[in-house]
């Protein structure tokens, strides 16, 4: 029985008990932490736990008894707590973003890699069927060379969103819907087409001036071979809309899920490549659905992982490019010049140092409150 620690009860806790819950015969809940130890009393009720609760995330490091341990902490605090978790022979789920600077998602990879323990990041939508069988497709070759690559990664929050104590700083939060919006998108869409060689970008705050950092990014990312992507980070679209979509030359699929092929007229104007459509939604549709899906498809992949029966999908070095990617699209647009991958540390933008000393600031942050009593959230992901 492979015993579980939940650090952090705030409101995506609760993905992560519920996913374990699901998972009863192979693992078990036996702690809470949180600097708050009334939320970790009420998260233990709400789900009839009989756990341990901790005030400080040392006790768990100190627990020899816990197994795995899930950091639903702000993004600042990940990379302590789990390296301290890694070198106290315990494997590690760490919500996204993976960190707050590339410097410490080294320093995570370096704890993980000396240990041999598990270090994971949570990229829950890899773990979706139609993402799955959009892979595939790709996997395929079917559409031809990818020439762009869209991503738009659309979320709607309100004013009083910005107003919690960690959320709106570079300090704390470590920037705004680029880094802790788009991160599940970015990750997806480095993990099937890859890294880039270049990006350039822009970002803005349009709508919420209680927070240092950006609520819009758009950024265009170039490849050796000529083919773009356009990433789009948002937290004021109205709808919540995201998508992926990616051209080939010979067609064009996304999510949520569309397939379109064209072939050539003799004078170069489109006509319907039908044939190539039924293949590419052949194959689409003989790939099986997921058992488990989101945070329980992720936390049985690490369960599995835990008990030597596979590799995790999401470990740090796929973490770290994730927040490569976003750091360069900081960098460019707070600097105003386009960036070349990979990013080392030699980047101004490698440590938290440097992302507080270079990054806009839009505004300074007005309102700063401990917990909001309505703990109800929007995790998108409408790709069917």
């Amino acid at each position: 029985m492979i015993h579980v620690a939940i650090i952090g009860a705030g409101a995506i806790s609760s993905a992560h008990i519920n996913s374990y819950l699901q998972f009863h015969e192979q693992c078990k809940i036996v702690a809470i932490c949180d600097i708050y130890p009334e939320k970790a009393k009420n998260l233990a009720e709400r789900f009839h736990l009989d756990v341990e609760i901790y005030e400080h995330y040392e006790k768990v490091v100190n627990d020899s008894t816990i197994d795995l341990v899930s950091v639903c902490t702000p993004p600042y605090t990940h990379a302590e707590i789990a390296i301290k978790l890694l070198h106290s022979n315990k494997h590690v789920l760490v919500e996204k973003p993976m960190a707050s600077s590339l410097e410490e998602c080294d320093a995570m990879n370096t704890a993980a890699k000396k240990t041999g323990n598990i270090l994971s990041i949570v990229s829950q939508n890899r773990f979706l069927s139609p993402m799955m069988k959009l892979k595939a497709i790709l996997d395929s070759k079917l559409m031809g060379p990818i020439v762009h690559t869209q991503v738009d990664s659309y979320w709607w929050r309100g004013f009083s969103y910005y107003d919690l104590w960690w959320r709106g700083t570079w300090e704390k939060e470590g920037g705004g819907p680029t880094l802790n919006h788009a991160v599940h998108h970015i990750d997806i869409f480095q993990w099937m087409n890859g890294m880039p060689k270049e990006i350039t970008a822009i970002m803005s705050n349009a709508a919420h001036e209680n927070a240092e950092v950006e609520d819009i990014s758009i950024a265009i990312g170039k490849y050796d071979d000529g083919s773009l992507v356009q990433i789009t980070s948002s937290v004021i679209h109205h709808g919540e809309e995201q998508q992926l979509i990616f051209q080939g030359k010979n067609a064009r699929v996304s999510v949520p899920w569309k397939v379109k092929a064209s072939k050539s007229r003799q004078n170069g104007f489109p006509e319907d490549d039908l044939e190539l459509e039924r293949k590419i939604q052949a194959l689409y549709l003989e790939q099986e659905n997921l058992k488990h899906e989101g945070h329980p498809g992720q936390i049985h992949d690490v369960l599995q992982a835990v008990q030597g029966k596979k590799e995790v999908l999401v470990d740090g070095i796929q973490g770290r490019r994730t927040l490569e990617l976003i750091t360069a699209i900081y960098q460019s647009a707070s600097l105003g010049k386009t960036v070349k991958l990979p990013l080392t540390a030699d980047s101004p933008f490698y440590s938290r140092e440097g992302l507080l000393k270079y990054a806009t600031h839009f505004y300074e942050k007005k309102t700063s409150i401990d917990n909001f009593t309505d703990n109800t959230i929007t995790t998108g992901g409408k790709y069917e």
